[in-house]
């Protein structure tokens, strides 16, 4: 039985209520992009490294909507409802304790979403609409500037993603960002996604710090979410449509670009 307009919107809307939502999407973007938790953007006090996420805080998934939208015939309506669906199944894995790629559970979602909605959509079709636009996304406009001040400022700067190991290598050498980073770290090496707290502890027992000295920069309120319940300081990049989960401990400081968080931290010690 075909679904109307309205029990899909509620749907998508009970999902990404808890901050899981990935695209910016008419239905949840806020035309002046605040967010509903206001935070002092006071000094910042130096971490010893900085992790950032990847997708939408660093690289801008425009092309990857497209390429989506158009295997769902079209059905741009249907993102957010992918996206949820690809989270929520990586946590499943988490709570389970079965680990996929994030690019698996992010075509396995596609072709659940597609059977739902009766959509013809093969497997081939579902990975090349993925992978394809995903491999070279481009920076935002402030991220290789703002990367850069931050390494001025002597900063140790890591990857901290879900996509696997050779994922985000190809992405930051096609985006020109790999002279950037210290160290690339991914989930995929712990088998447990991010926000699970266990996934920020392994990270900073990598880089041989305690959770006090280190800080998370994501434009996904359930990674600010994680970071700050293990112990870490957070920035929150307000990306056109992201949010804030509510419910969640507050971050450090929420800002609109790099070049924000740049001026709010003193140099590294």
């Amino acid at each position: 039985m075909a679904r109307s307009p309205s029990s899909l919107l509620s749907r998508i809307c009970c999902v990404t209520a808890l901050g899981f939502g990935l695209l910016s999407s008419p239905v949840f973007a806020q035309a002046d992009n605040t967010n509903a938790i206001q935070v002092d953007k006071k000094q910042l006090r130096a971490p010893k490294v900085i992790f950032f996420d990847v997708n939408e805080t660093l690289l801008d998934l425009t092309a990857m909507r497209s390429s989506v939208g158009k295997a769902l015939g079209g059905r741009d309506d249907l993102l957010p409802l992918w996206f949820s669906t690809m989270l929520h199944h990586s946590l499943v894995d988490s709570t389970t304790g079965r680990f996929h790629t994030f690019g698996e559970i992010g075509v396995a979602s596609l072709l659940m979403v597609a059977e739902i909605e009766g959509i013809e959509l093969a497997k081939d079709q579902a990975k090349t609409a993925i992978v394809t636009p995903l491999r070279s996304l481009p920076p935002h406009p402030d991220v290789r500037d703002g990367l850069q001040a931050l390494k001025d400022k002597g900063y140790k700067l890591v990857s901290l993603t879900n996509s696997s190991n050779k994922g985000v290598y190809t992405q930051f050498k096609n985006a020109d960002l790999l002279s950037y980073f210290d160290e690339r770290l991914s989930v995929e090496d712990i088998n447990l996604y991010k926000p699970d707290t266990r996934t920020y502890e392994w990270a900073i027992d990598k880089m041989g710090i305690a959770a006090e000295d280190a800080m998370l920069v994501a434009a996904h309120g359930w990674d600010i979410a994680g970071a700050k319940q293990a112990g870490w300081q957070a920035a929150f990049i307000a990306r056109p449509g992201k949010v804030l989960y509510p419910l969640a401990l507050s971050p450090d400081t929420v800002v609109n670009g790099l070049d924000e968080l740049v001026s709010q931290l003193p140099n590294a010690k």
